[in-house]
This record gives structure tokens, C-alpha cells and sequence, in this order.
């Protein structure tokens, strides 16, 4: 069996932001195997996130951006379920990351918006389940 050290829990807490007991669970079900632990966290999120599907997320935050010479703006609204969830830094970073990539690209409709990659390679969809892994509430955008 693996070695599975409280550094590379604390490297996969780092790098997914999952819980430490999550990823502690998931490097043992991974023999220690840091993608594959990656890996499971993803597919345990997606699930999560299935099951949270029915529920209201009627908190969050309304986002903008306007250049600097007035002659471009973007909008996001990005919901989750509690306000203090709204107000978290984590929260508003996904936020601020998903503005800055709706501000670069010329990206009008929702649906393409949630297909479309971000720099990390991930889609918009993908990193909005994330949030919702590393978060624990159901995150959607409402409208960009």
C-alpha cells in the first residue's frame, strides 16, 4: 500500500481546494496516484453537482466590467445557494475568473459562453462544477 503523506493531501487540497478528507479519501482510492486522485475528485464533484441540480440558488453575485475608454462592457450573474457563500472569497474569485474571460471574448450567448475555454484549458461549465465541488452549493450563471 502507498504511503499517503499529509503533503500530498495537503498539495491535492491545494491544487482542487476539495476538503482534506476528500482528498485524503481520494489519493487512497488512487494508491497515491496525484492525476488519478484529480481524477476521482472531478467525477465525485460531477456527482455532487447532479444531485444538488433541484436546488434554488437565488444568492450570488452580479458582476460587471466596462473598459477604459467606455466602448466595451461584460455582465455575469452568478448564483449559489446562501449568501455567505456569495460573500467568500472563493466565490468571488470564480466570479472575477469567469468576468475577465466573458470580457475578452466575444461571447454572447449563455450556452457557447459555458462551452468555451478558459486559459486553464477547462471549460466554463467544467470550473462552474468545480465551484460547486469546492464550494458545496449548487453554482450556476443565470445570464451573461
Amino acid at each position: 500500500m502507498t504511503q499517503i503523506t499529509a503533503k500530498l493531501v495537503s498539495e491535492l487540497r491545494e491544487k482542487t481546494g476539495a476538503g482534506m478528507m476528500d482528498c485524503k479519501k481520494a489519493l487512497v482510492e488512487a494508491e497515491g496516484d496525484f492525476d488519478k486522485a484529480i481524477q476521482i475528485l472531478r467525477e465525485k464533484g460531477q456527482k455532487v453537482a447532479a444531485n444538488r441540480s433541484d436546488r434554488e440558488s437565488s444568492e450570488g453575485a452580479a458582476v460587471s466590467f466596462i473598459n477604459a475608454d467606455n466602448t466595451k462592457g461584460a455582465i455575469l450573474t452568478l448564483n449559489c445557494e446562501t449568501d455567505f457563500v456569495a460573500k467568500g472569497e472563493r466565490f468571488q474569485e470564480l466570479a472575477d475568473e469567469l468576468l475577465n474571460h466573458l470580457a475578452t471574448s466575444k461571447i454572447a450567448d449563455l450556452s457557447a459562453f459555458l462551452a468555451s475555454k478558459l486559459p486553464s484549458g477547462k471549460t466554463v461549465q467544467e470550473r462552474v462544477d468545480e465551484g460547486n465541488a469546492t464550494l458545496g452549493e449548487k453554482i450556476e450563471i443565470k445570464r451573461i
